[in-house]
């Protein structure tokens, strides 16, 4: 099988990597850091085969040359757009609406853009599949996490909609949306994180659901059955259990200077 993933070489999108890898699947792997990737890449199973793409996913011409390129070398079988920041953010302050918008072209748009250098070729043969991430997050809006919370919305609602999209094609989609995994993007969360998973527990449950050609899939399940509580909580209960929560450091907590 042909791989593409994009966020490949630190977090879910490594543990995803390694799990396809470990199966003896050509991977095409996307990442900023080209030293890193390249080093990533090594660590592989059969890594001369693998192909890296040091892209910037927000930077769409070279995003659709790497696709391009990697559809041109064999048929693309399985797209994952595995690429997300996680920052607090709030609109209170106005250095954080860049933060918020850098993380929307991150997290929302780049999917799109990664899913669209695939479909025209997936529609011709009548088959391929796409998995996006998603998150718990995306369920309720928390408080200082106004730019991810809502960026995983609308990751969840733009995934149902491309999936009736592009059923008529041959082409499935699945969403996975993680609970608490151990990353770099929650490496600073200052709040508690119940069933943390570590990437490569996560990425075995994630591969069967793939696998299953799933439309949805919260893993790990406790997190599942906390989600399905969280959405019909009325309003007001809700706004109380989160009013005092610790809250997602913003940008300049993390890069003070």
């Amino acid at each position: 099988m042909r791989v593409f993933i994009t966020g490949a070489s630190s977090g879910i999108g490594a543990a995803l990597s390694r799990a396809f890898a470990a199966r003896g699947d050509t991977l095409g792997l996307v990442a900023r850091n080209r030293e890193k990737l390249i080093a990533f890449t090594q660590t592989l199973p059969c890594s001369e085969k693998h192909i890296p793409y040091a892209v910037d996913v927000t930077d769409r011409d070279a995003l659709l040359h790497a696709a391009a390129d990697f559809e041109s070398r064999g048929e693309t079988d399985l797209v994952i757009a595995s690429a997300g920041i996680s920052i607090g953010v709030k609109t209170e302050f106005l250095e954080d609406l860049d933060v918020l918008e850098r993380i929307y072209k991150t997290n929302v748009f780049a999917m799109a853009s990664t899913f669209h250098g695939f479909i025209a070729p997936m529609r011709a043969r009548g088959r391929g599949q796409f998995v996006g991430i998603g998150s718990v997050a995306g369920i309720r809006g928390l408080p200082g996490s106004e730019a991810y919370c809502s960026s995983k919305a609308a990751v969840i609602s733009y995934l149902e909609s491309l999936r009736n999209d592009v059923r008529p094609y041959g082409i499935t989609v699945t969403t996975l949306s993680p609970g608490f995994v151990e990353t770099p993007l929650t490496a600073k969360n200052p709040y508690k994180m119940p069933f943390l998973l570590e990437p490569d527990a996560f990425a075995r449950i994630a591969v069967q659901a793939i696998d299953a050609k799933v439309s949805y899939k919260t893993i790990p399940w406790q997190m599942g059955v906390l989600a399905k509580l969280m959405r019909i909580l009325p309003n007001g209960l809700f706004d109380t259990c989160v009013a005092h929560r610790k809250q997602k450091p913003r940008d300049k907590d993390l890069h003070p200077n």
